[in-house]
Parts: C-alpha cells; sequence; structure tokens
C-alpha cells in the first residue's frame, strides 16, 4: 500500500487513501456491470490493512471472499493492463452473520436498542401511532420493564390500552390506534421480524475483529432471504449505523477507518422513507465518519439518494448506466455531474459506454479534495470471484468462535413476563378483598340473633311465665271462693 488502496487503473492507477475512506463512498451501476466485484476488491483493500469491514450479500456472491481465486487468463489479461506488480491470489477471514440464523451466525438485537423511532419507521406507522409507541416506551422505562423481543411490545401496549385510565391521563390512548400497531406488529412477525429481536443480543464490537495476522474481518450479511422483506433489511443496516454512532468515540479523522459499512440496494432505504428519516440517515451520514465509520451506499443510480446524503460522499465509483428512456438518461447526467471534471473525458457519453469491469472513479485526495473523474479498469479481486463451496463456507462457520456465543435464543424474564405477574398479582389480590368481604358479611350476619335475645324472652322463658301465671290466677280464685264460702254460711 504504498500509495492507497488500489482500485483499478488506465492511463494511470487511481488508489483510494485510507486517510480519505471515513469520507464515504458511492457505488452505481446498472445490473450485470461489475459492482460487486467492485465491492469485493475494496472489501480486500481494507482488510489488508487491518480495517474489519460489514456488508449484505444480497445475492449470494460474497462468500467467494473466503475462498482464493483461481489462475485465469482473463484475470492475467487484467493485471497486466492495470500494471500490477503483487498480484496473488488469498482467502480473507470471513464472518457469516444471518437474522434467520441458518446461513450465518444469528444477529439479534432488543426492542429497546431499536428504539421507538426505528420501530415506527419499520412498522410505518403515522404520527399518532409513533407517539403512542413513544408513550409505551417511556411506561417501560418508567416501571423498569425490558423490551426484549416483539411479545413484550405487544403485551405492553395491550397493558396500555386496557388499563390507560388507572395508568393516568397520558397514558390513557386510543384502543383503536393501539390495535393498528399490533396488526403491524404482527405484519412485521410474519416477515420475520421476530427473528431479528431476542436474547443474546449482538454486540457490533464482535464486527471489529482482526484475525491473528491482523487483517480485518470480513463480516457478510446472508440477505438473498432477507431481501424479500426490505423493510426489515434496512432497518436493520440503519439500526447498526445508528448503535455504531452511540457506542463508538470520537476519534476525528485517523489515519484509516475503524470499521467500512458497504450498504447494498440502498435504494431500498429511501424508498418511501419519510422526510423525518431521511433527515436522520444524512445526520447520521455526516456525524459518524468523526467516529472512524466509513459508510458505502451500492446500488444503480445516484439519483436514487438524496442530494443531501450524495452531498456527503466524497469517494464515487460508477459503472455503467443505461440511457434509453427521458428518466434514464436524467440518471446519467445526475451520475456525470457528480464528478469533477476531467478535459480529456467526456463524462456523459463514457457512463453510457463503459464495459463490463470498466468505472468512472474520483477519490478524495490530499486535503480532501476529490481528483478528476478517470476511466479504469477495476482490479481483480484476489479471492473467489462468485460463491464459494458450501462445504467450505460450512467449516468456516462452525469454526468461527461466535457462533457457540450467538446460536441458542433464551427469553429472559421481560416486560411480557412481568405484567402478566401483575395481572396476576392484581387478581390474587381482588380474590383475596372479595373473600375478606364475604367472611365479614357473614360474621355480621352471624351475630344478629344473639343481640336480639337480649331484647326478646326465649320459648322456654315464655312457658315458665305462662305457668307461674295460670299458678298465681288458679291460687287466686280458691282463696276467694273460700273466703266467700265463709261468708255465705
Amino acid at each position: 500500500m504504498q500509495n492507497g488502496l488500489l482500485i483499478g487503473g488506465g492511463t494511470t492507477q487511481v488508489h483510494l487513501n485510507p486517510r480519505y475512506a471515513n469520507r464515504h463512498g458511492l457505488i452505481a451501476g446498472a445490473t450485470g456491470t461489475g459492482k460487486t466485484v467492485t465491492l469485493q476488491v475494496l472489501a480486500e483493500a481494507f482488510s489488508s490493512i487491518g480495517v474489519p469491514v460489514f456488508m449484505a450479500d444480497v445475492k449470494g456472491d460474497l462468500s467467494g471472499l473466503c475462498t482464493a481465486a483461481k489462475p485465469h487468463p482473463k484475470i492475467d489479461e487484467r493485471i497486466e493492463k492495470i500494471g500490477i506488480d503483487d498480484y496473488h491470489s488469498e482467502a480473507f477471514p470471513v464472518a457469516f452473520w444471518d437474522l434467520f440464523g441458518e446461513q450465518g451466525i444469528p444477529v439479534r438485537t432488543s426492542i429497546s436498542e431499536m428504539g421507538p423511532q426505528l420501530l415506527a419507521s419499520l412498522m410505518d406507522l403515522n404520527e399518532t401511532q409513533e407517539s403512542i409507541l413513544t408513550l409505551a416506551f417511556q411506561y417501560a422505562d418508567d416501571e423498569g420493564l425490558l423490551l426484549v423481543d416483539l411479545n413484550d411490545l405487544r403485551t405492553t401496549l395491550q397493558y396500555i390500552a386496557d388499563h390507560g385510565k388507572e395508568l393516568g391521563s397520558q397514558l390513557n390512548v386510543s384502543k383503536a390506534s393501539v390495535n393498528a400497531i399490533l396488526r403491524r406488529l404482527l405484519m412485521i412477525e410474519r416477515e420475520g421480524g421476530h427473528h431479528f429481536f431476542g436474547e443474546p443480543a449482538l454486540d457490533l464490537k464482535d464486527f471489529r475483529r482482526t484475525d491473528r495476522s491482523g487483517r480485518g474481518m470480513i463480516n457478510i450479511l446472508c440477505a438473498d432471504k432477507l431481501m424479500h422483506s426490505p423493510r426489515v433489511y434496512s432497518t436493520f443496516l440503519l439500526w447498526m449505523l445508528s448503535d455504531l454512532f452511540q457506542s463508538l468515540p470520537e476519534l476525528g479523522d485517523p489515519e484509516q477507518p475503524e470499521l467500512v459499512f458497504f450498504f447494498d440496494e440502498a435504494h431500498l432505504l429511501f424508498n418511501s422513507a419519510p422526510k423525518v428519516l431521511v433527515n436522520k440517515i444524512e445526520q447520521l451520514v455526516r456525524l459518524i465518519r468523526s467516529k472512524g465509520v466509513g459508510v458505502y451506499f451500492i446500488t444503480q443510480s445516484p439519483a436514487d439518494l438524496p442530494d443531501s446524503v450524495l452531498a456527503q460522499l466524497g469517494n464515487r465509483i460508477q459503472h455503467a448506466l443505461r440511457a434509453y428512456t427521458p428518466n434514464e438518461r436524467k440518471a446519467v447526467n445526475v451520475a456525470a455531474q457528480s464528478f469533477r471534471t476531467n478535459p480529456d473525458i467526456n463524462t456523459v457519453e463514457a457512463i453510457s459506454n463503459l464495459g463490463i469491469g470498466e468505472a468512472l472513479v474520483s477519490v478524495l485526495s490530499d486535503g480532501g479534495v476529490p481528483t478528476p473523474v478517470e476511466r479504469i479498469l477495476i482490479c481483480p479481486p484476489r479471492s473467489r470471484i462468485g460463491p464459494s463451496d458450501e462445504d467450505h463456507k460450512a467449516s468456516q462457520l462452525n469454526a468461527d468462535p461466535l457462533l457457540r456465543r450467538y446460536k441458542e435464543s433464551y427469553d429472559p424474564h421481560s416486560a411480557h413476563e412481568e405484567i402478566e405477574a401483575r395481572l396476576r398479582n392484581a387478581e390474587d389480590l381482588k380474590r383475596q378483598e372479595a373473600l375478606k368481604a364475604q367472611e365479614a358479611k357473614e360474621a355480621q350476619a352471624n351475630q344478629r340473633p344473639a343481640a336480639r335475645g337480649r331484647t326478646r324472652e326465649t320459648a322456654s322463658e315464655a312457658m315458665m311465665k305462662s305457668l307461674a301465671r295460670s299458678i298465681g290466677s288458679g291460687v287466686g280464685r280458691r282463696l276467694i271462693r273460700g273466703v266467700l264460702g265463709s261468708l255465705m254460711k
């Protein structure tokens, strides 16, 4: 790396200066023009100087990075044309990751770490629904409830909907809005989003490993299945960037990046994205470079990205674009205008005439100034072009010590279990109070006859009094009769 990282060459070789690699970049071009190979060449170059890389493999073509390239006449021809004097094939250190845990190490995070804003974007919520989701997060924080998986969030939302009046006016939310959020949760679950939320959660430090020889680990997210859920895919990558920004220290402009992040199919991030989310992405891209992270977007045309984001991308590699329709010609003009002009190259014409593996390139030179655009041949990769042998890929995966750490998921005591326990305790308390009230009522009923006995005669007392009255009356009558009889004689 005498002059930097060699990208390719034509009339002159073009190198990427690692010092400016954290100023981000763009790899653009139509399908089949060589973007994937360019991505592979850059990943190898960064790994060689000890910089870890993260990339999403949306077509299953990047697993060949773990296998050395085989000799080929076309590779020899390109080496000669570019003038590479130190080319050798080699395999690179690769870690495979997969949100579904099928082709790589499972990737998980918690609902709490994702946060309400990204979750609202993931579920495509409106402002009212997003505010309710934010209240649910606030309630969980106040109550010390862990939001780990979708079940925790579902239970918390349902609890707030059912007990909002008891919890306070702030949490007295519309049940209809909560039910709408719950339906969105169900949709995300059906798209496979439930695989992403749980424990053990990913520690992003594990993306920043190096091998024993000091080469940076190339982390490949197996995303061919994930691409069927584009909202989950884009939200996951945006969460990664956000978490990296929050966890990494300020570095300013280091001699080389701490991590390089390749965002393939970048247009998915901005399709139908609300303005507030686009602003967040722009802010994130602008600030994360001071943490030593370089972000490289891969898409078909620069027009796929908002101007506010495109303006942050200092290193640009443009493969061929075809211009058959007015919109396609407009995209070519946008791409041409993004380069610093070179009087020897008609940029608009060149973009339409580039062959496979050719590109127009402009990188940041000393002082962060873009170089004039150059037309070059991209270097051949040192690793295998295309997917690796499945057995070799499996052996790489099984040998990774992180597989043992993340393979098995577990369900901790979190919001769902805690709220269920609170509801059970509340029901038990109600039953106990009802039982006490019933016992008190019965005790009061049993005491009433004893109280009446002190004011009324019992049956035996009445009988004795009656008998006494009868006896008294008979004796009296006999005495009277005796007296009268003696008087009449």
